[in-house]
């Protein structure tokens, strides 16, 4: 049998570190332990309320739990504690990393030492009001009898409450989504393939992936690059520039966004360390035309890996034709691309050390990447 859920509104707040991602986060493992996301308010700026510190970004979830509302303050205590907020047993308010109050437990009237709902203070906060009017506007307190937009025009707090221009997903997926073209890049043997397909498979995206196993120059260039650097270079960037166009051309209806493991602007820094001066500027005119029509990623994520790890991966991936790849082949390559992400500041590119992670064999390690993600287009789109 089906059990029945409740309705509650939650109040959630942040002023310490990055306040956005925070904000986020708690709302992604509310969706997690404690029920589904049914609605979440626009994201606005307070002043502190009660004590001197920093501006406050807050929001109203609504959520549809099957706990009870002991349980679900049980919930959000776990879920503040993990998300880094220290209580103490000084007196008065205090900055904190996450803030989730319990608003409205469906009708509900309690009163406990542990938990008093509605939250007695709610109609005196106007950083409370504002926000639980976008999710739960004719939402009656079933003591005062009066719904969520007449408590917030008769609250006699003005603190002010701005609205800001950042927005709060219910999943990853839909985070993801905001940005529409995720490319993954790093050097040979970073992982980029694999996390690409993780990310494609675990939130519904539309996967484009490099086909070059087929390319006849490249086991002969691994052999002799000053013969056939320009012979492969030259294949690789046709290549690029048709299954690039072909890929990205339009997304799939049925994916929530698309995610690359590569980006064509890979064959310039790759020219640039294989060809010879005069071969490159040759190259160079032929990618401008190029690179100018070609769809550009909403974000860039580099996966940096040191030059022992990416030796290991390729052993261990086995193609014959990389096992003699040398060491300082891989450096220039890693350079070529931490130059092309500091000349090209426009784009939204960030770096991610996976040096000491494992993200096929560790799940802490995927998610800790993911997060970086998550954080990253939180931020900035």
């Amino acid at each position: 049998m089906k059990k029945n859920f409740t309705t509650a509104y939650l109040s959630i707040g942040s002023n310490l570190g990055d306040k956005i991602t925070n904000l986020q986060d708690a709302i992604f493992l509310l969706a997690e332990k404690a029920g589904s996301i049914a609605g979440i308010s626009k994201v606005y700026k307070s002043e502190s309320w009660g004590f001197e510190s920093e501006d406050f970004l807050n929001a109203c979830v609504a959520i549809h739990t099957t706990n009870n509302a002991f349980e679900l303050l049980d919930i959000i205590l776990k879920i503040e504690t993990e998300l880094g907020r220290l209580r103490t047993n000084e007196e008065g308010y205090q900055a904190r990393t996450i803030d989730i109050d319990i608003i409205y437990f469906g009708k509900d009237v309690i009163n406990t030492n542990t938990l008093v709902l509605p939250h007695p203070n709610l109609q005196f906060r106007s950083f409370v009001l504002r926000p639980l009017a976008d999710v739960a506007p004719q939402f009656y307190h079933p003591i005062l009898n009066k719904d969520s937009r007449n408590l917030f025009q008769e609250c006699k707090d003005k603190g002010k409450v701005e609205r800001t221009e950042r927005k709060l997903y219910a999943s990853i997926e839909d985070l993801f989504s905001k940005a529409q073209f995720l490319a993954i890049e790093g050097n040979i043997g970073a992982g980029k393939t694999t996390l690409a397909n993780k990310i494609s498979e675990d939130y519904n995206a539309k996967l484009v992936v490099e086909r070059f196993a087929d390319n006849p120059f490249l086991p002969k260039f691994y052999e002799d690059q000053a013969r056939y650097a320009f012979s492969l270079e030259m294949s690789f960037l046709a290549d690029r520039y048709q299954q690039y166009s072909d890929d990205t051309s339009q997304l799939d209806l049925f994916k929530s966004f698309m995610v690359s493991d590569y980006d064509i602007f890979k064959s310039l820094i790759f020219a640039k360390v294989t060809l010879q001066q005069d071969e490159f500027k040759l190259y160079r005119k032929l990618f401008d035309l190029m690179y100018k029509e070609v769809k550009k990623p909403d974000v860039f994520v580099y996966l940096y890996q040191n030059t022992e790890r990416l030796l290991a991966n390729i052993k261990k991936r086995g193609r014959d034709y990389e096992q003699d790849i040398q060491t300082d082949y891989l450096e220039k390559i890693n350079k070529g691309y931490l130059d092309f992400i500091k000349s090209y500041p426009q784009q939204n590119t960030f770096i991610i050390d996976v040096s000491d992670l494992d993200f096929v064999a560790n799940e802490a390690d995927y998610k800790y990447i993911i997060h970086q993600i998550q954080g990253y287009i939180s931020r900035n789109l």
